[in-house]
């Protein structure tokens, strides 16, 4: 009888290292498969909703797929669709890695696109070389100043940053409407909300390939580049991400925590004024164009970026094949749409489902992930 004590502890104890030696062996498997497991529920989602409307689903995600990437111009058109995502996406990053959520992205590409605008009208004789540069630097400047707004705001008057940048974005779609109706109408223009044809040597130039694919996919992957840098390999990275963490630790270290919200979406919001100069002078009308109603020409890229970068996991590299596979859905979306004759809502609808899941197993993995490590340093202890 005393030796069943003894026994039944060292089964235990087997037990438990068993259980820490499987821990270990899933953790390198959770991020790939739980995210895998989550979109192949999605495309079964997906193809119930389209037997629904009477369509055949391989068909569908056949020309799904083929209308994304079946070709050089497929590639390069979803390319240019997912620069302003990714770009859009890294300022999300910066933003809720500081635990600061940033709806604005909408206006803050409108004043990046008005700031590159204007700089390309009055220095419109400046080399290419030069105007380029400048664009891109008077978009961020722009988005910046927009963002930084709404950080101000939340950071010194407690203002909740969700309705600010909301706000922010109605503000630059009027304002955006008053200038193309006025100040930057093309000349003998009455009806049509656009800008004169803006100048050459602003225009993002082509990359070989004869595609529209221009050095703006470049743009989004530096960017991405300095993201990563900003966050994760500087001392501001690593205040801001504190913050995020725990302000009021933050604050209790002597970290400026008010000056770092209004950092973090200033930063933001220059990385979503980089897209709207991208948008404008990567466009084949290479103009500033507000007809189409609340500023068309962003192609929305200020709300998917968000999916973007959640997409990413919320990092400034992942975001860039995260934004790609997005634009690959929003471009083959239409191809799809067109091939089966369903509802255009209905492409909509899959892609929401799509988001709905793979986001959501992100949530999911992490959580397995920390089940693993402490279960396995758990086993080690044991």
């Amino acid at each position: 009888m005393a030796l069943t004590a003894p026994q039944a502890d060292d089964a235990d104890a087997s037990d438990d290292l068993a259980v820490s030696r499987l821990a270990r062996l899933m953790r390198p498997f959770v991020g790939v498969a739980v995210p895998a497991t989550a979109a192949i529920a999605a495309l079964l989602v997906g193809a119930v909703m389209l037997l629904s409307f009477g369509a055949n689903p391989l068909v569908a995600y056949g020309e799904l797929i083929t209308g994304a990437f079946g070709s050089a111009d497929n590639l390069a058109d979803t390319a240019v669709r997912a620069m302003p995502l990714a770009l859009v996406g890294v300022g999300i990053c910066i933003a809720f890695r500081t635990d600061v959520i940033n709806i604005g992205g909408e206006g803050q590409i409108i004043l990046g696109a008005i700031a590159a605008t204007v700089t390309s009208m009055a220095f419109d004789d400046v080399p290419r070389a030069l105007l380029v540069p400048m664009v891109i630097v008077a978009g961020a400047i722009g988005g910046g100043f927009w963002g930084a707004i709404p950080g101000a705001l939340k950071a010194y008057a407690g203002v909740n940053e969700i309705l600010s940048t909301i706000m922010m974005n109605l503000v630059a779609f009027h304002l955006l409407s008053f200038l193309l109706q006025d100040l930057l109408i093309e000349p003998g223009e009455i009806k049509i909300q656009q800008t004169r044809r803006l100048s050459p040597n602003a225009d993002l130039p082509l990359l070989p390939g004869g595609t529209r694919l221009h050095i703006g996919v470049l743009v989004a992957i530096l960017v991405a580049v300095l993201g990563y840098l900003l966050l994760f390999r500087s001392a501001l990275g690593m205040r801001l991400r504190a913050v995020g963490h725990n302000p009021d630790a933050s604050q209790y270290a002597g970290m400026a925590v008010r000056k770092s919200v209004t950092q973090a979406l200033a930063f933001s919001g220059a990385c979503c004024g980089i897209a709207g100069a991208v948008l404008v002078f990567g466009s084949e009308s290479h103009r500033l164009i507000g007809e189409g109603g609340a500023a068309a020409f962003t192609q929305n890229a200020g709300f998917n970026g968000i999916v973007a970068a959640l997409f990413g996991a919320l990092h400034p590299i992942f975001t860039v094949p995260a934004s790609f596979l997005f634009g690959g859905m929003l471009t083959g979306g239409s191809d799809m749409q067109r091939a089966t004759q369903v509802p255009a809502a209905l492409v909509v609808a899959l892609n929401g489902v799509v988001v709905v899941f793979v986001v959501g197993s992100l949530r999911l993995r992490d959580r397995l992930r920390t089940w693993a490590g402490e279960v396995s340093s758990y086993g080690g202890r044991a």
